[in-house]
C-alpha cells in the first residue's frame, strides 16, 4: 500500500502559519503604534503645553507683577528662591524628574536674571494615554482578529472540497476501483463557483477514466488468450521440426531461430500484459531466489550466444532473496541478460551476486555515454542493427525498475563491455 501524504495537514497548516503571521504583524503593528503614540504625546504635546503655560505666565506677570506661579494637581510653579533644592542646579531646558513614585517633568526657564521651574506630574497623562490607546488598541485588534479568523474559516471551507478531491484521485494509485469514490463526491452548497467547476472536471475525467479502465482490463484478458495461443502452436511446431533427425541443418538453424523468436516474442508479450497494467495490484509476491531465477535466465540467454565463442559464469557465495512477483524479476533480468549475450561476439558474460544487487558484465562492444540514457527510450537500439531485438528491452527494464524502486545504473565503454548493476532495497541474504 502506498503512503498517502497529509496534503490537507499542510494546506491547513500553511493557512494556520498565515493567520498567525498575520496577527502577529497587526499586533507588533498596533503595540508600536501606540508607543509611538504616547511618546508623541509625552514628548511633544506636553512640552508644547508647557511652553504655553511659560508663555502665558510671563505675560500675566508683565500685567500683573503680583500674579501667582502655577499651583494645580498636575503642574507646579517656583522661583530659584523656593524651588526644592534638588532641583535647583538644573540647567535651563527639559528634565525627567523622579520624586516620591511619581515621573515629573522640569521645565526651566530663565528671563529677567530670574529662573522660572514649572514642575508637570504626567503619572496621570501616562495612565490616560496607556488607557485610552490601549482600550480602542484592543476593540481594533479584535475586530481585526475576528475578521481574520472568519475569513481563515471560509478560506479552509472553499479548499476542503478541493483537498477532498485530491485525496479522492490519490487513491485512484492505489485501487482503481476507488474511482466510484470520485464520482459520488458531493461539493457543498455555499462552494465557489472555481471549486464547483474543479469538481465538475474531475467527475467528467472520472467516468472518462473508467471507461478507459474497463476496455484496458478487456483487452488486457483478450490478449492475453489471443496472443499467446499463436505463439504456443509456432513453439511447439519449431520443437516437432527439431525433433526430426532428418533435418538438414540449415533448416535446424532455421526452426532453432523461429523457436529463440517465439520465445522473445512471448517473453515481450507478458511484459507488454504486465506493462498495460494500472499497478501492480493483483501480481503475487513472494520470497524470490534470485541465483535460481539467475541460473535459468542465463541457460535460456545462451541460446543467443550458440554459435559464438562466448563463455557464462554466476558468482555468488551467498543466496540472495527478493519479496517481489517472480515474473517480474524474470522479465527484468532475463532482458538484461539477453542483450549481454546479443552484444557480445566473443568473451564472456558473469553474473555477480552479491548483497542486495545483482551486476552483471559483458565484454561486448559497449555503449558509447553520451547514448546510455537514449538506450532507455523506446525502439532504441544499439549501433549494431544486425543482431536483432526491437528496441524496448532497456525500456523495459527502465519503467519495471521505477515502478518496484529498482534502480538501475549502466557503466559501458565502446570495445570494452557494458556492467549494468541493478540494487534492490530490502532484499535479503539466505
Amino acid at each position: 500500500m502506498k503512503t498517502r501524504p497529509d496534503s490537507d495537514r499542510r494546506v491547513r497548516a500553511w493557512f494556520g502559519r498565515a493567520f498567525m503571521l498575520q496577527v502577529g504583524l497587526i499586533s507588533v503593528a498596533a503595540v508600536i503604534g501606540v508607543w509611538v503614540a504616547s511618546a508623541l504625546l509625552e514628548g511633544v504635546l506636553i512640552r508644547a503645553a508647557l511652553d504655553d503655560e511659560v508663555a502665558h505666565f510671563w505675560r500675566q506677570r508683565d500685567a500683573d507683577p503680583g500674579f501667582q506661579l502655577p499651583n494645580t494637581r498636575n503642574l507646579r510653579g517656583y522661583f530659584e528662591d523656593t524651588v526644592p533644592a534638588e532641583l535647583r542646579a538644573m540647567p535651563p531646558g527639559y528634565r525627567d524628574w523622579a520624586h516620591d513614585g511619581l515621573d515629573y517633568v522640569v521645565d526651566v526657564t530663565e528671563r529677567d536674571g530670574r529662573r522660572l521651574y514649572l514642575v508637570f506630574d504626567r503619572t496621570n497623562v501616562s495612565r490616560l494615554a496607556a488607557y485610552y490607546g490601549l482600550v480602542p488598541l484592543a476593540a481594533v485588534l479584535l475586530v481585526l482578529y475576528v475578521s481574520s479568523w472568519l475569513g481563515f474559516r471560509r478560506l479552509r471551507r472553499a479548499v476542503s472540497p478541493m483537498i477532498t478531491l485530491a485525496h479522492r484521485v490519490r487513491e485512484l494509485d492505489e485501487d482503481p476501483a476507488n474511482i466510484e469514490r470520485v464520482q459520488s463526491l458531493e461539493v457543498p452548497d455555499d462552494a465557489d463557483d472555481e471549486v464547483r467547476e474543479l469538481t465538475d472536471a474531475l467527475l467528467r475525467y472520472s467516468k472518462r477514466l473508467a471507461h478507459f479502465l474497463e476496455r484496458e482490463r478487456q483487452f488486457t484478458r483478450d490478449a492475453s488468450h489471443e496472443l499467446r495461443s499463436p505463439l504456443t502452436v509456432i513453439r511447439m511446431a519449431a520443437s516437432i521440426l527439431l525433433e526430426d533427425p532428418e533435418l538438414g541443418d540449415a533448416k535446424r538453424r532455421t526452426a532453432q531461430r523461429i523457436q529463440r523468436a517465439c520465445h522473445d516474442m512471448e517473453e515481450l508479450t507478458q511484459a507488454f500484459l504486465l506493462l498495460a497494467r494500472e499497478s501492480e495490484t493483483g501480481l503475487p509476491t513472494e520470497a524470490v531466489c534470485i541465483n535460481d531465477l539467475i541460473a535459468e535466465e542465463v541457460e535460456r540467454a545462451r541460446l543467443l550466444a550458440a554459435d559464438k565463442p562466448v563463455t557464462s559464469e554466476v558468482r555468488g557465495t551467498q543466496r540472495l532473496f527478493v519479496e517481489a512477483p517472480e515474473k517480474v524479476l524474470s522479465i527484468l533480468l532475463g532482458n538484461l541478460l539477453r542483450n549481454a549475450f546479443s552484444y557480445t561476439d566473443a568473451g564472456q558474460v558473469v553474473v555477480e551476486i552479491g548483497a542486495g544487487k545483482v551486476a552483471i558484465r559483458d565484454t561486448g562492444v559497449g555503449i558509447a555515454k553520451d547514448r546510455i540514457e537514449d538506450m532507455f527510450r523506446p525502439f532504441v537500439r544499439g549501433e549494431d542493427n544486425r543482431r536483432g531485438g526491437h528496441g524496448v528491452g532497456l525500456t523495459i527494464v527502465r519503467r519495471l525498475s521505477d515502478r518496484f524502486g529498482w534502480p538501475v545504473n549502466i557503466v559501458s565503454e565502446p570495445g570494452v563491455g557494458t556492467t549494468v548493476e541493478i540494487t534492490f532495497p530490502g532484499a535479503r541474504l539466505g
